[in-house]
């Protein structure tokens, strides 16, 4: 059992002592979607196109041992993603640059994605899953393919990882300028019930918004743009567990964010966070938060200098956050559409310093209540280690489905001792049952 990362020790001290590759891959093979695709060229969207410099979304599920013949189990997940691939053609697609110099996903030309399969007969499920410890970020970044891919150059491909104590992990990792966090566990729903043998239903691929643009992106370098989210360790990552009525004492703590404000519980969770980063960091003030993953249909711009943060406490912040999302309205979103045509570009690389937050995901996505295959509610969601830097939070649901909250939460390792030893903070952070 691999060595868990206490609140004490640095993470860097114990990922030395983790061999170097626990997780091998035994098998791959091709999946083709079933049946003719329906959609040929897909367009991408100014919100897609914004995307083709970020790193993949990676995410996956923890389930436990099902008495079923580990071979069974793949078979069943590989013919139903077979079937699932025919629904979501996009994700079997390429994209290509047509000669006008617009990009699309070409969704009827030899589609196909690669299913891997590995294992890892020294590890179980507590390797992974360990109380008052740090991710074992050496371990998980093996649980899925594909690593340090960006959404401009390559495919979607898939993975089980099974444990020696026969827990499996069923990971996806799938360009973003395709999918959003919605239309992702949109999929993953569908494969699910597939598997199950139940009807689905299926995307709506039209682009009712903003699907007409005729700009072209232009690069001054060979490769493409540059990468939008990698970064160096050191880091540690520490997912924080949020109870339903911790969520409930948080959003009364910050009532004055307002009374409609349906996003007020990650608001509020959010200034803690700030709180604790902007104080004794050496930064002078937390410089922006942003939703990453949720830019498509939003964005949430604000500037939050410590000093005022300190000052003011918890109602005041969640009051400025709650500003900015109502800010972001259709005229907001309808100028930055007018402006992007006029001079199109890529997100820009995301400085890893510590003084910006970013939000990836939602606790509403659908992660556990529809990803049942046939053997039972996963345990645990993990998302992959390409996107994170210095000052990444990504809210997943609790897997209790009561309306707790998960929060992976990646920062510096001296950031992370301040928030980890922060009273005030920390009254609201359970351990998940």
């Amino acid at each position: 059992m691999a060595t868990p990362i206490s609140a004490d020790i640095p993470a860097a001290l114990v990922r030395a002592s983790v061999p170097a590759s626990i997780i091998t891959v035994v098998s791959k093979q091709t999946v083709r979607p079933e049946g003719a695709s329906p959609v040929g060229d897909l367009k991408l969207s100014f919100c897609d196109m914004l995307m083709l410099s970020c790193s993949y979304i990676q995410k996956g599920l923890f389930f436990q041992p099902t008495g079923t013949p580990m071979a069974g189990i793949l078979s069943s997940l590989v013919s139903s993603l077979s079937r699932a691939l025919g629904v979501f053609p996009p994700l079997a697609g390429r994209l290509v640059t047509l000669p006008d110099g617009r990009i699309v996903v070409r969704c009827d030309d030899d589609p196909a994605v690669e299913f891997y399969h590995a294992v890892a007969p020294t590890l179980s499920l507590g390797d992974f899953l360990v109380p008052k410890a740090d991710v074992p970020t050496m371990l998980t970044k093996d649980l899925f393919p594909m690593a340090r891919a960006v959404s401009y150059e390559s495919h979607s491909p898939f993975q089980v990882t099974v444990l020696g104590d026969d827990t499996f992990f069923v990971s996806v990792v799938v360009n973003h300028a395709v999918v959003d966090g919605t239309s992702f566990w949109h999929f993953f729903n569908t494969w699910a019930r597939l598997c199950r043998g139940e009807p689905v239903q299926p995307p709506d691929f039209g682009r009712s918004f903003f699907g007409g643009s005729t700009a072209v992106l232009r690069f001054s370098r060979r490769d493409g743009p540059a990468v939008t989210l990698h970064a160096a360790p050191p880091l540690r990552e520490r997912v924080v567990h949020f109870s339903a009525a911790a969520i409930r004492d948080l959003k009364a703590a910050a009532n004055g964010c307002g009374k409609n404000n349906e996003d007020s519980e990650v608001n509020c969770k959010l200034e803690h966070d700030a709180k604790v980063l902007g104080l004794g960091g050496g930064h002078g003030e937390i410089s922006s938060f942003q939703s990453v993953s949720l830019w498509r249909r939003r964005r949430w711009p604000s500037w939050l200098p410590t000093a005022e943060l300190a000052a003011n406490g918890l109602r005041w912040a969640a009051a400025r956050l709650h500003a900015a999302v109502a800010a972001h309205d259709d005229g907001a979103i309808r100028k930055a559409a007018a402006d992007w045509e006029a001079a199109p570009f890529c997100f820009p690389r995301a400085k890893p310093d510590g003084a910006t937050l970013l939000m990836g995901s939602s606790p509403r996505f659908p992660m556990y209540d529809r990803t049942d295959f046939g053997w039972g509610r996963a345990v645990a969601a993990r998302s992959g280690r390409d996107s994170k830097i210095d000052g990444m939070l990504t809210a997943l649901p609790g897997q209790a489905g009561d309306g707790s909250v998960d929060v992976e939460v990646c920062l510096s390792p001296g950031t992370m001792a301040r928030l980890l030893g922060d009273d005030e903070f920390m009254q609201y952070v359970s351990h998940a049952p």
